[in-house]
């Protein structure tokens, strides 16, 4: 969309300096637009061989999302950030920031750290039986033994699962451990195969090139797209910016593919893909904007030390490319149970019959387990049971929320587009706003003034509209560039209705202290206090920076008093006829 815009902020640019009917009144009957997605020779060629028309819904959308953004943030930002840091010491040096778009991406963020901190461990039981760790056959033994040889020849002692329920009650654990304690052998009830197939991926759009960076190559969002921008400016990628997931019905596998099989190492896969035939990919979305991200071309500094970061986002392009024209990953989930005591414990295992794309992304493999044979065991026979245990353990509470996920549910809900995502979540880290802090593994672990921030827009607003009124606002802008809903109307509404969250916000600011006051000094110590008939001025200057006063009103947390007017939220208060 904001390429749109862009168009028509030229043309308004250079409509006057036109000369001839260009810069009349029939301007816009001679204006035409390329679109094309890659910076290459035959794909320019295509675009001014193909010249369509601006289209003005698109870019007044976009112009409307950054009037409301701006007029939004902007109106909270001033109020919260001057109320808070007059209120606390030691958020004098911080900027209180609200966005329509940032800040429910800190929501989902305090949100997990919030279950993290309120949950409660709680113990359980089960049961857990094993095969003993030795090596025998039938002709050694009077009952059959699984031979079970892990990684090097080395023996490996087999544990079964039991098919019960987790027990939260010890004593009922104890009663199930009892029945089978004693047992020596296990007997086979079933064996069973199921086959699996894990899907192949759908073309590749900004959200998945985010995700897979940030939890794979341990890139941020803005590092990733910074990296993307200059791969495709050199002409290797297709533009990095998009949210479809569909490749258009005239793509050209067959040359693209040949390009790539120049590549030292991905290219053999290429080449056999060329030879054996390519599975084209089926599902995606088509968004209406720019194509997925493709490969175009075969970078020159591929194997140069001087780009290594971007030689590994174009490999992972390249590779998600190819993984899409590949078969799915096949592979057998192979489950024999026994009986134990009359209770059921069961053994499973996975063997990939064929890996499919999984060959090119390797970390999606499947992890096989050959411990059991084709056919090694048949319902009847038994088995040695070395002993049967009753194991303890705790429930636990969830991580932290990776990049990688926190992009996942700004996609599900509408939070922020393709272009917007890496800001929004780089304006709350550290580095800016100091809302999060990236830990290992690239989880976002809210800092206290992130935390008290999103616990006071709940104390206000305690169905969270105000923080999930984004996704609405992203649906009606997508009304307008589609010519359904009227610019200005849209816009109206929208701001009214932030409006009333607004003044409730204004409104009940007093009653969010709390949730800063358990982690911030509050700026308090009168100088003088002055009683008036019922009311009581209770004003002092409170020294925030060298050189820097301002006037305190510490009864109603509030920095809006002067020595005319009083304070300017407590009603309770008058002016100082001193004064």
């Amino acid at each position: 969309m904001e390429g749109e815009n862009i168009c028509f902020e030229v043309m308004h640019a250079v409509q006057q300096a036109m000369n001839g009917p260009s810069g009349g009144i029939g301007f816009m009957e001679n204006v035409y637009r390329a679109r094309f997605s890659a910076i290459t020779d035959k794909e320019i060629k295509n675009a001014m061989a193909s010249l369509g028309k601006p289209n003005y819904n698109v870019s007044l959308a976009v112009e409307a999302r950054q009037e409301l953004d701006l007029r939004i943030g902007c109106a909270f930002t001033r109020f919260q950030n001057e109320y808070f840091k007059g209120m606390f010491h030691d958020l004098d040096d911080y900027v209180i920031s609200f966005g329509p778009c940032q800040t429910p991406t800190l929501a989902f963020c305090v949100e997990r750290h919030d279950i993290i901190a309120n949950f409660k461990p709680q113990p359980y039981w089960l049961l857990q039986a094993e095969h003993p760790n030795v090596q025998t056959t039938k002709a050694s033994s009077s009952f059959f033994l699984v031979e079970l040889l892990g990684s090097g020849g080395m023996c490996r002692t087999l544990t079964l699962e039991w098919c019960g329920e987790r027990q939260l009650n010890r004593d009922i654990a104890q009663t199930f451990l009892n029945k089978v304690k004693k047992c020596t052998e296990a007997t086979v009830s079933d064996v069973f195969s199921k086959e699996h197939w894990k899907k192949k991926p759908k073309a590749l759009n900004t959200f998945e090139l985010l995700r897979v960076c940030s939890s794979l190559l341990d890139l941020s969002p803005s590092q990733t797209m910074d990296l993307a921008q200059r791969v495709y400016m050199q002409g290797c990628i297709s533009y990095p910016r998009t949210e479809t997931s569909a490749y258009p019905d005239s793509f050209d596998f067959v040359a693209a593919l040949r390009e790539l099989a120049k590549m030292p190492r991905l290219g053999e896969i290429a080449r056999q893909l060329l030879s054996d035939g390519i599975s084209k990919p089926k599902g995606g979305t088509n968004k209406g904007d720019h194509p997925p991200i493709t490969p175009k071309r075969v970078p020159p500094w591929l194997n140069n030390e001087t780009f290594p970061y971007c030689a590994r986002v174009h490999k992972y392009i390249v590779q998600h490319f190819l993984a899409t024209l590949m078969r799915p990953c096949k592979y057998l989930i192979k489950t024999v149970k026994f009986d134990i005591g009359g209770e059921e414990f069961q053994f499973q295992c996975r063997v990939v019959t064929d890996p499919g794309f999984t060959t090119v992304l390797n970390w999606l493999a499947v992890a096989q387990d050959q411990t059991m044979a084709d056919n090694a065991l048949i319902v009847g026979q038994r088995i040695a049971i070395k002993k049967v245990d009753m194991i303890e353990r705790m429930t636990a509470p969830p991580d932290y929320l990776t990049e990688s996920e926190l992009i996942s549910l700004m996609e599900k809900y509408g939070i922020g587009t393709d272009g917007s995502i890496p800001t929004h979540i780089d304006n709350i880290c550290a580095c800016k706003r100091n809302y999060v802090t990236i830990e290992e593994n690239r989880q976002l672990v809210p800092t206290k003034l992130g935390i008290a921030l999103i616990h006071s827009y709940r104390q206000v607003d305690p169905h969270q509209t105000l923080l999930l009124m984004r996704a609405d606002v992203e649906r009606q802008m997508n009304l307008i560039a589609k010519g359904k809903a009227d610019y200005a109307t849209i816009k109206q509404q929208t701001i009214k209705d932030y409006m009333v969250k607004y003044l409730r916000f204004v409104k009940n600011i007093r009653s969010v202290d709390v949730h800063f006051a358990e982690s911030f000094k509050t700026k308090g110590g009168a100088d003088t206090f002055y009683w008036n008939n019922k009311f009581c001025n209770y004003n002092n200057f409170m020294r925030v920076k060298p050189r820097v006063q301002r006037l305190f009103c510490p009864k109603c947390k509030n920095e809006k008093v002067s020595k005319l007017h009083g304070c300017a939220f407590c009603e309770q208060h008058t002016p100082d006829d001193d004064w």
